[in-house]
């Protein structure tokens, strides 16, 4: 799996020009889920990010978790993510995983990471417009 985070002041996802889901300060996480995956594999992946101390603590120092901060979550589940470019020039996607699989594992990630954090999800296989405030800005992949 492939995971890219944004640590984000704001973020909305809009599904046929009508939001779906917002959250205030937090994480956008792109979620790309690949053949084999397993909901193992997600929860250490889950645990990860709402632990990972990305937001600044008193001194301005990145030092504290999505937890610490009482931020919310946005999972955007993106299969482009597991794209190969590596021949030709248009890229194949033959790592992700079969949809119906691919969407049980991603509701799966959101019920998991909802435990934890407010959690929000997108609309799985939608054309989903996505806007976000990248705070700092702050990107990191997994």
């Amino acid at each position: 799996m492939k995971a890219v985070l944004q640590r984000v002041l704001s973020a909305k996802v809009e599904v046929e020009g009508k939001v779906i889901s917002s959250i205030d300060q937090g994480l956008l996480t792109l979620l790309g889920i690949e053949r084999g995956d397993k909901q193992e594999d997600l929860e250490k992946l889950i645990q990860k990010i709402i632990n990972l101390r990305i937001f600044e603590d008193e001194q301005g120092k990145m030092n504290l978790s999505l937890l610490d901060i009482k931020g919310q979550h946005l999972i955007v589940s993106q299969f482009t993510l597991l794209g190969d470019c590596s021949k030709g020039r248009r890229p194949h996607f033959m790592n992700a995983e079969q949809p119906e699989r691919a969407k049980e594992l991603y509701m799966w990630a959101i019920q998991e990471s909802q435990k934890y954090v407010l959690t929000q999800g997108g609309q799985f296989a939608a054309d989903m417009k996505v806007e976000l405030v990248n705070d700092g800005p702050v990107t990191i992949m997994l």
